[in-house]
């Protein structure tokens, strides 16, 4: 997928865990196999060129598109399964396989995981009494600095996602136009339980622009967000104090 994953998980039988782990990290490796458009031989690809059917894909590709397509409804198309005119679930896909390694994990009886995917993080359970998930969110126009801390406490689960121009510079598309994403913003941090979904509405977000974007989270129930625009100005949604540390 293009990216480094990470894991940090506390608690449960060492054994238990350990062998989900390991199965997470098989996960992570098949849905590359799987979903990657830079591979010829992935089924995505050979999906996208007519030689397969979804019928013929494994039961992953089906559940990530019509997760897609789900995604495409509710932003109103403002996140799209397409690039460039061919299939492409890419920016759905990082987030889901994230939050699957993470689930898997729990499901061992590890008391707490967070599985970070290139920024992109889902945690669940807490590190200690008292002591939530903190997660650091960049600040696109500071290198090295952070422009919030998210908390999961008081929470079973919480996922942060951000999508912006200052890792991988302009590579967001407008569905309408097919072409690079023209917008006042350098990032949009998403914060939701679910990391599936938290990675699309934070992509969705910014081809959107801060006015309409921010407008957009709002309606989304459990979805609270921060945005950066181009002059470093910061917008969030009403209710992201409460996440944050």
């Amino acid at each position: 997928m293009g990216t480094v994953f990470s894991f940090d998980v506390r608690g449960g039988e060492a054994g238990a865990v350990r062998a989900a782990l390991a199965d997470a990290v098989a996960g992570l490796h098949r849905a590359d196999e799987l979903f990657s458009t830079y591979r010829a031989d992935s089924q995505v690809s050979r999906l996208a060129r007519g030689e397969i059917t979804e019928r013929e894909c494994a039961f992953e590709v089906a559940a990530v598109l019509a997760l897609g397509a789900e995604a495409e409804r509710v932003s109103e198309g403002w996140f799209s399964l397409r690039h460039g005119g061919s299939l492409d679930p890419t920016g759905i896909v990082k987030g889901w396989a994230a939050e699957r390694a993470a689930r898997r994990i729990a499901a061992a009886g590890a008391d707490a995981v967070s599985v970070n995917g290139g920024g992109d993080v889902q945690v669940l359970g807490a590190p200690g009494p008292r002591r939530p998930w903190r997660v650091g969110v960049s600040d696109p126009l500071r290198p090295g600095a952070l422009a919030a801390v998210v908390s999961s406490a008081g929470r079973a689960g919480l996922a942060v996602a951000t999508s912006g121009t200052a890792e991988r510079g302009a590579h967001i598309t407008d569905p309408r136009t097919g072409r690079p994403t023209v917008t006042d913003l350098v990032a949009v941090t998403v914060v939701a339980p679910e990391l599936t979904w938290a990675d699309c509405w934070a992509t969705a977000a910014f081809a959107r622009g801060s006015r309409a974007g921010l407008a957009w989270l709002e309606s989304l129930p459990g979805v609270e967000a921060l945005m950066i625009t181009a002059d470093g100005a910061a917008r969030s949604t009403s209710g992201l104090a409460a996440h944050l540390d």
